[in-house]
């Protein structure tokens, strides 16, 4: 399972995050039997490899990596910052539930007159890499999001102080600076693009360990690792060896050239399995160049929570063989998609005249736009294709926070059975103002909503709990009962394993594909 960590615990079990710091420059590769260049300021040029093949390695490659190593090491830096954090009060023990540890400040840190203060400060280390010759160092942003002090240590020891200049939890990249004008620096490569089984190198800290060198090869190309801390990132999948303390630290090519950023690993004990995770060279370019002038990171938003058409959900819709798209979940009052006329339900094919094969692909295409960008979406309702053309808004920068404390509330608590119709092992109901306040209803729910649920129903194995309010199905809303048998009737009809509805949950709507009872 891929989980993100905490920077100041490390990383633990899951997705960990490795400190190495992004370095993208090329190098100067004579060849195999090269001498190792002298240290010198400036930018670290590249050969141009093998006529026509961009990645092609030198005669006699990969006998050794030490010429490469040699070369690029002298700007790849070893990152240390102090983050300030609270100290418990209290600890959990099993039939006494939360206990106070004596001694323990009373104040809980919030600084205020006559409490006492309950932080203290940690320690923690990642890796970067100069991407300038005055001084503009290339970071993750998790190694430096809650940094109060930051601390840069050169590969000829010397240590200087750094300040932030800006950074994207959205990408997790950052951007930092030491002063000085004569820094060894390296570019990123955003024109040739690796392949996977081409050869990496990543240079980074880990474990605090300093200049630390691993080989490997690109295991896999737009590797998507889940969540909302980076969805507008196609992951490079390297095995080289990155640990804690590589992130930030840069991939290179067999040329020297920064092809990626080491920001993560998959592990099921904290440490390297061979499977660690990079952000592309043209994507941090972009992100980083941007920061280094001073810009806030601002991307376009429609409003809507989107997920991948599924096969399932097609046949239920009916759609042909091969249809793609994103399905439109739910629509955020008020949000520019919203006030452009999106509704859940919907099916987004294409966007601009790009074909759009799933929420990815959504996701990433409107935040690659400019706010207030006119955006045309060409999308699928009730069957039907129908084109809207809207405006993009301003991705909100608590979006992640507010989706997570949207799907906080538990399942309500399921009062006694009301009166309804039952419909394939659901009895459900128009919503009254009295069912409205039962179930604790917003006054935007439309639908039907479930008073009781067979056990042994499908819809009883899937789950289903009074209070759930039955939106839409096969693509149309619902209001009544009548309305959703007629929807089933269709869908059986045309052969159809289930019917697709349109559920709203406490989490918020979710696609619940519902299958036909198999006859006895």
């Amino acid at each position: 399972m891929l989980k993100r960590k905490e920077f100041i615990l490390g990383a633990a079990v899951g997705l960990t995050f490795a400190a190495a710091a992004t370095a993208g420059g090329v190098i100067s590769w004579p060849g195999a039997h090269a001498a190792p260049a002298a240290a010198q300021a400036g930018r670290l040029v590249p050969s141009a490899g093998a006529a026509g093949l961009a990645f092609a390695p030198p005669q006699g490659a990969p006998l050794s990596f030490a010429d490469i190593f040699q070369q690029v090491a002298p700007a790849v830096v070893q990152i240390d910052v102090k983050t300030r954090v609270q100290r418990p009060t209290a600890i959990q023990i099993p039939g006494f539930g939360a206990v106070p540890i004596p001694g323990a400040p009373r104040g809980g840190g919030s600084g205020e007159e006559g409490e006492d203060d309950n932080s203290t400060t940690a320690q923690g280390a990642g890796s970067g890499f100069f991407i300038s010759a005055d001084g503009f160092i290339v970071t993750n942003n998790h190694v430096v999001a809650d940094a109060i002090e930051i601390n840069v240590r050169l590969s000829d020891g010397r240590e200087l102080k750094a300040r932030l200049i800006g950074r994207d939890p959205l990408t997790d990249l950052a951007v930092i600076k030491v002063e000085g004008s004569t820094f060894p620096f390296v570019s990123f490569e955003d024109k040739a693009e690796p392949r996977v089984g081409d050869w990496v190198i990543a240079v980074g800290n880990p474990f605090g360990l300093g200049g630390t060198a691993t080989a490997g090869i690109v295991s896999a190309k737009a590797r998507d690792i889940g969540g909302n801390e980076n969805p507008y990132t196609d992951f490079i999948q390297i095995d080289a060896a990155i640990n804690r303390g590589n992130s930030g630290g840069p991939t290179f090519d067999i040329y020297g050239r920064v092809i990626g950023v080491n920001t993560a690993i998959f592990s099921p004990t904290g440490g390297s399995v061979g499977i660690g995770f990079a952000i592309p060279a043209g994507i941090a370019k972009e992100t980083t160049d941007r920061l280094m002038r001073g810009e806030k990171i601002e991307r376009g938003y429609l409003g809507v929570t989107i997920g991948n058409l599924t096969n399932e959900y097609r046949e239920s819709l009916g759609l042909p063989e091969g249809t793609k798209g994103a399905y439109i979940t739910d629509v955020t009052p008020g949000a520019p998609g919203a006030q452009g006329g999106l509704q859940a339900g919907d099916v987004v094919v294409s966007l601009n005249g790009s074909p759009i094969e799933g929420s990815n692909e959504l996701t990433r295409a409107v935040g690659s736009v400019e706010p207030g960008e006119t955006l045309r979406l060409e999308l699928l309702r009730e069957g039907r294709r129908q084109t809207i053309t809207l405006r993009a808004g301003t991705r909100p920068a608590n979006l992640g926070a507010a989706e997570a404390e949207a799907g906080d509330p538990g399942t309500p608590e399921a009062p006694g059975v009301v009166a309804g119709e039952k419909v394939e092992g659901l009895t459900v109901a128009p919503i009254t103002p009295a069912l409205r306040s039962r179930y604790e209803l917003a006054e935007t729910v439309r639908g039907v909503v479930v008073t009781a649920v067979e056990t042994r129903s499908e819809a009883g194995r899937l789950r289903f709990q009074p209070g759930m309010v039955i939106v839409q199905a096969n693509g149309r809303n619902v209001t009544t009962a009548k309305e959703l048998r007629d929807a089933v009737e269709v869908a059986r009809t045309a052969r159809r394993p289930g019917v697709l509805l349109l559920v709203r949950t406490p989490a918020g709507n979710a696609p619940i594909v519902l299958p036909f009872a198999k006859p006895e």
